[in-house]
């Protein structure tokens, strides 16, 4: 760069920023570079959501995580504990009240409500709020002894689905598309569904989608769960397609001449390419919402035009339409903000547990079956799990329910790499605590990004001159449950 020869005296401020912020600047730069990981390919340079090679070989391709929003109960669903009806009504010895959030509420252990069976090769104890999950056991990995850090929604979900209890941080969804980009160019690569049926969204609302420090392109996209699933995207009535189309590339030309004034910007670019993607989905997207399209006896499968499950039928056949397409992570929300409109049995366990598995287990199930039967589970990582698990003892109430438990919890996984009909970990005789081979959230999302060939120490972004990823400082990888 060569600068006029103008007397120092003479030098606006402007001028001198000028001077002494080019070569900052380009220190800075160098610097950046050389911190900041090189992406996989030239491609994702100018589209943040190209498709990008993981670390190590991946055994999945996308995810489908069923997000059982409010807290299940692992005593009355995967984890048995026949203790629980020996000691049915007796004090829990050395139980710390203020485990929960109601200490003044707190009962004696309670058995559960629900009868148990063994199901499968596995030999798997099973409640019997799942008579169609319980057939397919044996295609599931199970986490016995999975633990987090708050007793409180909004803590617990962010730290599930950020890796901490505190907001702004990206998502798994928003990581995972950040390392490995989208297969398809047309459809976001991170979906969101949540529960149409009034009840809201899950607490923290989007901030459990959120791409937060990293760029625009990884947020999680939601699907409204009534009419428009996406807001804006039919064109007007008015607007012919030339007319659109011409508008795009004058916005592109003049977005374009803005970068080349003031350099490379990733959000600006991110910006662009957002545009550029909402006109391709306008063609792509009705296309793959379009549950018209299936056969009857795949609606049947799923439950679609059944009264308590209907809803999330069509939500899960949707997931089903969007990882064929390409999409790489979709997360489906059972339930909405809290108590009776979730999982939150804080009142009547029984009623709220029957309600939320009769409109889940169906779809859930029928999801299982058809990946299988197209191929796709085996690249396909579905999840089954919550923030939090809930106590074995009472919250007492007319109708008793379980208050919440960080200390233990349940998730369990299928296909994409997963060691089929195994289960890792153990609580204690209780299900009170993790005690054998005890996970944190970390642990999870390690295991996650593993089975998708992300190295989760490898994952890291630059920010605020700190180098973030989803694990934080911690997390292991467990193999134990990976075929």
């Amino acid at each position: 760069m060569q600068f006029h020869n103008t007397p120092p005296s003479l030098l606006t401020r402007r001028d001198l920023l000028l001077r002494c912020g080019g070569g900052m600047g380009i220190l800075a730069l160098a610097n950046l570079l050389g911190e900041q990981p090189a992406m996989a390919n030239d491609a994702a340079s100018n589209n943040p959501l190209a498709p990008k090679k993981p670390h190590v070989p991946a055994k999945a391709k996308a995810v489908i995580w069923v997000f059982i929003n409010g807290g299940p109960s692992q005593v009355d669903t995967w984890d048995y504990k026949p203790e629980l009806a020996k000691y049915d009504g007796k004090e829990l010895p050395g139980f710390d009240k203020s485990t929960g959030f109601f200490i003044n509420q707190v009962g004696p252990l309670m058995k559960s409500p629900f009868e148990f069976k063994q199901y499968g090769h596995s030999g798997k104890w099973v409640s019997s709020l799942f008579p169609h999950l319980s057939q397919h056991v044996d295609k599931m990995a199970f986490i016995h002894s999975l633990w987090t850090e708050s007793n409180n929604h909004s803590p617990a979900l962010f730290m599930m689905n950020t890796g901490l209890p505190r907001l702004g941080f990206p998502s798994v969804g928003s990581w995972v598309t950040y390392g490995l980009g989208s297969e398809n160019e047309n459809l976001p690569g991170f979906v969101v569904m949540s529960d149409p049926k009034g009840r809201g969204l899950p607490k923290g609302n989007s901030l459990n989608w959120t791409s937060g420090f990293l760029p625009g392109a990884y947020q999680g996209t939601w699907l409204k769960p009534s009419g428009d699933a996406i807001e804006n995207m039919k064109r007007l009535a008015e607007v012919s397609d030339l007319d659109q189309q011409a508008a795009l590339a004058i916005a592109a030309r003049l977005n374009r001449l803005k970068l080349d004034e003031s350099g490379a910007d990733p959000e600006f670019e991110a910006r662009i390419k957002s545009f550029e993607l909402a006109y391709r989905m306008q063609f792509a997207a009705p296309d793959a919402l379009d549950l018209n399209k299936e056969p009857k006896h795949i609606h049947d499968l799923y439950g679609i035009g059944r009264k308590e499950c209907d809803h999330f039928a069509k939500q899960c056949l949707t997931a089903r339409r969007m990882v064929e397409r390409g999409v790489r992570f979709v997360q489906i929300y059972s339930g909405g903000m809290e108590n009776e409109r979730s999982w939150d049995g804080h009142i009547d366990i029984h009623g709220n547990h029957t309600q939320f598995a009769a409109e889940t287990d169906q779809p859930v199930a029928a999801l299982l079956e058809d990946l299988a039967q197209r191929g796709l589970l085996d690249s396909t990582l579905v999840i089954w799990g919550g923030e939090f698990g809930r106590l074995p003892v009472s919250q007492k109430g007319a109708k008793p329910g379980r208050d919440h438990n960080p200390h233990c919890n349940t998730v369990w996984m299928a296909g994409g790499g997963i060691k089929a009909g195994t289960s890792y970990g153990a609580s204690d005789e209780f299900g009170h605590k993790a005690l054998v081979d005890r996970a944190d959230v970390h642990d999870f999302h390690a295991t996650l990004l593993y089975l998708l060939g992300l190295e989760h120490e490898r994952l890291t972004f630059l920010h605020n001159g700190r180098r973030y990823r989803l694990t934080d400082v911690k997390g292991k990888v467990i193999h134990e449950i990976i075929a």
